[in-house]
């Protein structure tokens, strides 16, 4: 049970980034009262949690049923990604909030950014190495710390917000929109390497 919880929280933090994360979701929720920006980081983990979990648990079957390889999965993730990065480095995204709407807590900081290709692969590669009830509460476990690292990540960069003023946030956006764009090309990349490397 401890292997498989060091290994997946370990794994998982490391490709979910909360440190990393922060960024983003201060430029995302820049217009948002306190309450909001709480209540979009509480979503955005739910959703991040309860994603990873359905793919856990039926993730190699629902690709099967769609025809859908990982690859293909990545790939789709890097392109949605790429185009909210390419928002925030423009100014048609100056006001995230108006242009995102209350979904901003699903997309893109819910799922791709959170429960990613990457995220999403890696859980579905530990949970075939379940064989007790043990190895399945440790990896539950696992799920569950790194999600709450996640959490307190964004809630305590919430007062970095109310500090930074307008120019700050405006940095702070561009800043999240070239990290952004490069996770997302850095996806569609290794996804056309893996589909060249299979054909």
């Amino acid at each position: 049970m401890t292997e498989i919880f060091v290994s997946t929280f370990v794994t998982l933090f490391v490709i979910m980034d909360p440190v990393g994360t922060i960024p983003i979701f201060l430029s995302l929720t820049a217009g948002q009262s306190p309450g909001k920006q709480r209540r979009a980081a509480l979503l955005a983990v739910a959703v991040s949690f309860l994603v990873i979990t359905i793919f856990a648990l039926f993730g190699q079957a629902i690709l099967h049923f769609l025809h859908i390889s990982l690859e293909a999965l990545q790939c789709a993730g890097g392109l949605l990604l790429l185009l909210v990065a390419l928002e925030l480095l423009t100014d048609n995204f100056d006001d995230p909030v108006a242009a995102a709407g209350a979904n901003v807590a699903m997309v893109p900081l819910g799922t791709p950014l959170l429960a990613g290709p990457g995220a999403i692969v890696a859980t579905m590669v530990f949970t075939q190495e379940v064989d007790s009830v043990g190895s399945a509460f440790g990896l539950g476990l696992g799920l569950a710390v790194v999600h709450i690292a996640l959490l307190i990540a964004m809630i305590f960069s919430i007062p970095i917000l109310k500090v930074l003023k307008e120019s700050g946030v405006l940095l702070i956006t561009r800043i999240a929109g070239l990290l952004l764009s490069a996770i997302a090309v850095q996806m569609v990349a290794d996804a056309v390497t893996t589909f060249i490397a299979n054909a």
